[in-house]
């Protein structure tokens, strides 16, 4: 296996004071010599663009699809997961940042090229692959390389993704991509600039893009930081523009925070504000609202927007019924429910099992 991680990287441009421009996402960085980007994993060198974590890993798991969160794409189902180092974002309340603001590639601890990830995934009979942990934008050469492989051997490809990148860059991103979880970390600029070092903007065109132009199935995670994001106004406004922009159909996921970070002074989510928040989505319209992060079994299952029926009953990450028609129907009202189904024997289920998987025992 080669240990090789420069790889020649895309979406940048020479600029006339012998500097290059990063066009992947909106921070626009620009590079001397031997300088990174504000993600850490993007350099120049040798004049060139380069990605520095090509074929690295942080490690690798697998997981069940519902832990993306992804409650309508392939329920019940494996993912082969893994991410690489660095992020685009300085999320000040990241739960995952031994990953995300990792400086060192000693994280790096795992090496794959992509067709060796794709016959992992077929070997552990993964329905998909997820790009997760930390953002896909940032590693998105070497992941649309393996969402080439796992194409090959019929696998789906899953991103998840705080959905920061620049136009040109998304629409060949996501050319690759079978379904995305995309963080709306808040509905104001001004928390994204104050906790995220970003904006908003570039993630509701995201959104709106993957909508109206991709046949990418995509769910929505916000997680609800006490004091922060969660008040109710913010929640309508959040709400209303989804129904608007987005339909009535796309699963919304609130998530509950745990003080991590650069915010340990902040107390977790209590669970009765991510009920507020779901009931405040329904109202404005919405079919799909989950929870995360909290034992609740009525914010986990699916309900049939028509009859109300719950269809696909889930215990944390445990499916204990499942009553969807194998072309995705209720059984009830015949009413579609929106996603991607398949037929699911319950004893066939992965559960809530997380497999780590050493990349050189897979191939042995």
């Amino acid at each position: 296996m080669t240990t090789e991680s420069h790889h020649p990287g895309r979406w940048w441009h020479a600029l006339d004071d012998g500097r290059i421009q990063c066009d992947l996402c909106p921070r626009d960085c620009k590079l001397h010599e031997g300088q990174r980007g504000a993600c850490f994993v993007r350099k120049m060198e040798h004049g060139q663009m380069i990605l520095t974590t090509y074929g690295r890993s942080s490690g690798f798991c697998i997981d069940p699809i519902e832990k993306k969160p992804l409650a309508h794409f392939y329920p019940g189902s494996s993912v082969f997961s893994f991410g690489t180092a660095g992020c685009n974002l300085a999320c000040k309340f990241c739960q995952n940042w031994d990953i995300s603001k990792s400086r060192e590639m000693d994280r790096l601890m795992d090496q794959a090229q992509p067709k060796e990830i794709a016959l992992a995934a077929q070997q552990h009979h993964c329905k998909s692959v997820a790009f997760t942990y930390n953002d896909p934008v940032i590693f998105a050469e070497y992941a649309m390389d393996v969402a080439d492989e796992c194409h090959k051997l019929g696998i789906k490809t899953v991103a998840v993704t705080a959905g920061y990148m620049h136009d040109q860059a998304r629409r060949e991103f996501y050319a690759k991509m079978d379904a995305a979880n995309v963080d709306l970390k808040a509905f104001t600029d001004e928390f994204y600039v104050k906790l995220t070092g970003g904006h908003l903007q570039p993630i509701l065109d995201t959104l709106i893009y993957l909508k109206r132009e991709t046949n990418v199935w995509f769910e929505i995670t916000t997680l609800l930081i006490p004091g922060k994001n969660d008040s109710d106004e913010e929640l309508i406004t959040l709400s209303q523009w989804i129904m608007k922009e987005l339909g009535p159909d796309v699963p919304l996921h609130f998530s509950a925070f745990h003080p991590d970070y650069k915010m340990t002074d902040v107390r977790a989510t209590p669970p009765e504000t991510l009920v507020r928040a779901r009931n405040i989505a329904l109202r404005a319209g919405l079919h799909y609202v989950y929870t995360g992060n909290v034992h609740n079994i009525e914010g986990d299952t699916t309900f049939c927007p028509e009859c109300k029926s719950p269809l696909i009953v889930r215990d944390w990450y445990q499916l204990k019924d499942y009553h969807l028609t194998d072309s995705g129907h209720c059984p009830h009202c015949q009413a579609k429910i929106v996603g991607r189904f398949q037929h699911f024997e319950p004893n066939q289920q992965f559960g809530s099992r997380r497999i780590p998987i050493a990349m050189h025992i897979a191939q042995a």
